[in-house]
């Protein structure tokens, strides 16, 4: 990749657990090609199964050499967009993956340590979102699906890359899946690409966190 193209990866997953779309994907690929604050938008499509999930994320970071990379998933009951704070070094699948693993309490690294916490400016992120009418949140959890997997080792892979930042935020279901979960929270696919780009363009352009208080009391 040549460095004068400079990139920023943005990463979505394939429908699972019997969605026929996930909007993770649906809103990331929406902003591929798109330039942001001087770099230059890619998407790519994860597969919702753990280790090879990583093993594609892996192989686009050594393809594109991005200088941000920012993984997006699927939070179906959650009413916001969810900007995570730590992942932690923990499988332990409620439900199977679409190969069919289900890991419980298996670490997601041999090596690593019990928790990373995103190098993303959350907090700046956030209150760029509130101030254009999104409603966001900082999330304490990721889980322990293949969505805390990429984000734990997304970290990993970084932690000895400090030029390259990286994180995870969850989205809610699209209006047309909450049709299906009758009562579960929504988000227009529309809003949560607008809530991404606000998100790209925060990271890039904002080195030094603000302080908001924005943590939780259970």
């Amino acid at each position: 990749m040549n460095r004068e193209d400079p990139v920023v990866l943005l990463t979505g997953f394939v429908p699972f657990g019997g969605e026929s779309c996930n909007p993770s994907w649906d809103c990331v690929q929406v902003l591929d090609g798109e330039h942001i604050e001087g770099r230059r938008v890619v998407a790519r499509c994860l597969p919702v199964e753990f280790g090879a999930s990583l093993e594609a994320l892996r192989a686009a970071i050594d393809d594109l050499q991005p200088d941000l990379v920012l993984c997006v998933g699927q939070a179906g009951g959650r009413a916001q967009i969810s900007l995570e704070r730590v992942a932690i070094n923990v499988d332990d699948a409620r439900i199977p993956d679409n190969a069919g693993a289900q890991p419980v309490d298996t670490p997601v690294t041999d090596d690593g340590p019990a928790a990373y916490f995103t190098d993303l400016p959350i907090k700046a992120m956030l209150a760029a979102l509130r101030a254009a009418g999104i409603p966001a949140e900082i999330s304490q959890t990721a889980g322990t699906f293949v969505c805390n997997h990429v984000f734990y080792g997304l970290m990993h892979a970084l932690r000895n890359v400090p030029a390259v930042r990286g994180g995870f935020i969850h989205i809610p279901y699209s209006p047309a899946q909450a049709t299906h979960h009758p009562g579960a929270p929504s988000l227009p696919p529309s809003v949560a690409t607008q809530a991404l780009r606000l998100a790209i363009a925060t990271a890039l352009t904002v080195k030094h966190d603000v302080r908001l208080a924005a943590g939780a009391t259970h």
